[in-house]
């Protein structure tokens, strides 16, 4: 490869991704190395921190040693949010696993502040709904651990941070984070970008303990500590993992809405400024991104818990995997079988952690392909649901762009046009948070343009039209909107809208 190439890693919850972009905006190679999880007890959810970065070097070294004559411009990373761990200062070394986005040990202390008079305030200053899926409480139980007394961690002995943090350190010696990763930790405020004293002192965690946050361009410094790797190749630019996939949709354009299948979901949209006025129940601001010497650019997002959970939990009930899961479904009719899979309570639209997984509309004649079917569409129904927060929030948006695993089933992304009443745009890259991070650090090292990154993203999708009609899909979400009822016993608290907040 004689033409300039960006090196893209997407750290994700089950493994790294890496792929070689030239300077056309072309892939033209891609590696992957698979990631564990540990479940040490109910709601806990860890990984290896070793073992991750193994799994970044490793990809990486794959695709330089397959290539040694690409001539690497920089370096592009895309990170799982919300993960956190603890490392030695002085020497990088982690000192804790990982605990995952999904682990939930913070659950209790969430409940009791989100029952409190803190719940508004914190929401205000975060756009985040109270909820352990967040950092704060990770890392407060993290230090609870490590340093009971906050003596070490105030003393900027130890370090707490998420994932691009961690890779941060490891890459390029530094400590620092990136700003949209830090905005995803329940400490930062969203109006100076900076961590807020008071959520630092309510949740535990001193901000000496904290890298400090920096634009999604850095500067980083070289990404000397890549395996195989020249000297002095810098790390270009950094981005959260749904973040980095939505720059590959919008090029920054506001008002593109993009749903990534994943464990979760996360469907997010750039808005004008979401600080303005308040927003429907179930969506948060976050920050997208931002580049250096610009402001930054702000996003309002909804996360589902369980998506790709659940067609696994389906393929260990049926004793397959998530493949012929997908492939039963094809093979079922129309069924009443629903699955509400609140298997750790609800995310988006609901936000109701006391929610329980609930299979409802069967009969003991009820084939395995009407449960197959009934994970398969529980995917599609809470998108849609999310997705009328968004026309709520910013107007009608005339179309959603998908990515992510289970973009690739076409029977699910018709299903999701024809509940959405929108077309649905599939991505051609199934690595779109890798290919997000690539475009932006090509960008700011001035291998392309804004307005050649806008012309790339509108040609690399296929439109899914939707084909029934309303009367089909009000009956089919009412009886989602049913069963939905019956997994939520208790009425829940409402998740507080995020509000207009200006930082003293």
């Amino acid at each position: 490869m004689t033409t300039p190439a960006i090196l893209a890693l997407d750290q994700g919850t089950s493994g790294t991704k890496a792929l070689l972009l030239d300077a056309g905006g072309t892939v033209r190679a891609t590696a992957m190395r698979p990631l564990s999880q540990a479940h040490p007890g109910p709601g806990r959810v860890e990984q290896d921190p070793e073992e991750l970065w193994a799994s970044v070097a490793g990809a990486a070294g794959d695709l330089l040693s397959a290539h040694p004559d690409a001539d690497i411009a920089g370096v592009a990373l895309s990170t799982q949010r919300e993960s956190v761990l603890a490392w030695e200062t002085a020497t990088g070394n982690p000192l804790s696993p990982l605990l995952s986005w999904q682990d939930r040990r913070g659950a209790a202390r969430c409940a009791r502040l989100a029952a409190g008079d803190e719940a508004e305030e914190i929401t205000a200053r975060t756009g985040l709904p109270v909820d352990p899926m967040f950092s704060a409480t990770k890392a407060a139980a993290l230090l609870d651990g490590l340093d009971p007394d906050r003596g070490a961690s105030r003393a900027g002995r130890i370090r707490v941070g998420t994932v691009d943090a961690w890779l941060l350190r490891r890459i390029t010696g530094r400590d620092a984070t990136e700003l949209g990763n830090a905005s995803r930790t329940q400490l930062l405020d969203l109006d100076t970008g900076a961590y807020s004293p008071y959520l630092l002192d309510l949740f535990g965690v001193p901000g000496s303990a904290l890298p400090q946050p920096v634009p999604s361009t850095g500067p980083f410094g070289p990404a000397d500590g890549l395996p195989g790797m020249r000297t002095g190749v810098p790390l270009a630019a950094v981005l959260a993992d749904s973040h980095a996939a939505l720059f590959a949709h919008s090029a920054g354009r506001a008002g593109v809405l993009k749903a990534t299948y994943g464990s979760g979901s996360s469907l997010m949209a750039l808005a004008p400024d979401p600080r303005t006025a308040e927003l429907p129940p179930g969506l948060a601001r976050t920050i997208a991104w931002q580049s250096a010497g610009e402001p930054p650019a702000r996003a309002l997002e909804a996360n589902i818990a369980a998506s790709g959970t659940a067609v696994r939990w389906a393929a260990r009930l049926l004793g397959t995997d998530e493949a012929a899961v997908a492939a039963l479904a094809d093979q079922a009719e129309e069924t009443t079988a629903v699955l509400v899979p609140a298997f750790e309570g609800l995310g988006a639209p609901y936000w109701d952690r006391e929610a329980v997984a609930v299979l409802s509309g069967f009969s003991q004649a009820a084939p395995r392909a009407a449960v197959a079917r009934a994970a398969i569409e529980s995917v599609a129904f809470q998108v849609a649901e999310t997705t009328a927060l968004f026309d709520r929030a910013l107007g009608p948006v005339p179309e959603l762009y998908a990515d992510g695993g289970a973009s690739a089933n076409a029977s699910l992304m018709r299903l999701q046009a024809d509940l959405c009443a929108r077309p649905v745009r599939v991505s051609a890259h199934p690595e779109t948070s890798a290919l997000g991070a690539a475009h932006l650090a090509g960008l700011s090292l001035g291998l392309w343009t804004a307005e050649e990154l806008r012309r790339r993203s509108e040609v690399s999708t296929t439109a899914v039209e939707p084909g029934r009609g309303g009367a089909w899909r009000a009956e089919r979400l009412e009886r989602w909107r049913d069963a939905v009822r019956r997994s939520r016993p208790t009425s829940p608290r409402p998740h507080p809208s995020p509000r207009p907040h200006l930082s003293p």
